[in-house]
């Protein structure tokens, strides 16, 4: 299938910051309505997401090895990790809650990682298929990854309500802030992909800007 014209290939490029459409003449130059930057396509995308996206790797070790919260009972300790307290929750048969847990700290952060890891691959290796697939798949990431912090808003709970001194408390463990560290970077890998480049590799006659 012949892919549509872009607007790009038509002369017109739009603001960033704002969304203004404008000629292509004005590249570089500062937007009319916001005076920002106008680019025909986000600067450094791919080398700023790549740099997200490893640091996000790095941290996503830490964050499912370490303890994610201490839990002190009766003057006793236990620490758990993420994969941890969702074997506990099944154990006190909440299998429900232990479900949404991994979903939300194991699996969507993981899911993210591979997703802007594929969408790299197919920027960079210019493949030419699949476009609308593609930019669904970036759609999903965008709206998933908040969803992603339901692990650290538990523990936050759980710090502020569990405080009975020496009977019974909750402290975040050093994994909650690589945790928190991996959420946060794989949505700004996230925002610093232009999911433009995807159908930039639907013309291999036109070089990507």
């Amino acid at each position: 299938m012949t892919p549509s014209p872009s607007a790009l290939s038509q002369g017109l490029l739009h603001c960033h910051e704002c969304g203004y459409v404008a000629s292509i003449s004005l590249v570089n130059k500062p937007c009319p309505v916001c005076q920002s930057h106008l680019h025909t396509r986000i600067p450094h995308s791919l080398q700023r997401t790549t740099a997200y996206l490893l640091s996000s790797y790095i941290l996503y070790v830490p964050a499912n090895i370490f303890p994610i919260m201490n839990v002190t009972q009766m003057g006793v300790t236990e620490e758990h990790t993420i994969l941890g307290g969702i074997l506990s929750l099944i154990e006190s048969d909440m299998l429900p809650i232990a479900l949404l847990v991994m979903v939300a700290s194991i699996l969507v952060p993981l899911l993210k990682l591979i997703g802007i890891t594929l969408l790299l691959l197919n920027v960079q290796l210019r493949w030419q298929r699949n476009a609308r697939l593609w930019t669904k798949l970036y759609r999903a990431i965008c709206f998933v990854g908040r969803w992603s912090m339901l692990d650290i808003f538990m523990i936050s709970i759980l710090v502020a309500l569990v405080d009975l001194g020496s009977v019974s408390k909750v402290i975040a463990g050093p994994a909650a802030t690589a945790f928190a560290a991996v959420v946060v970077l794989t949505m700004i890998a996230a925002k610093s992909f232009d999911p433009r480049l995807i159908w930039d590799n639907q013309s291999p006659r036109k070089s990507r800007p």
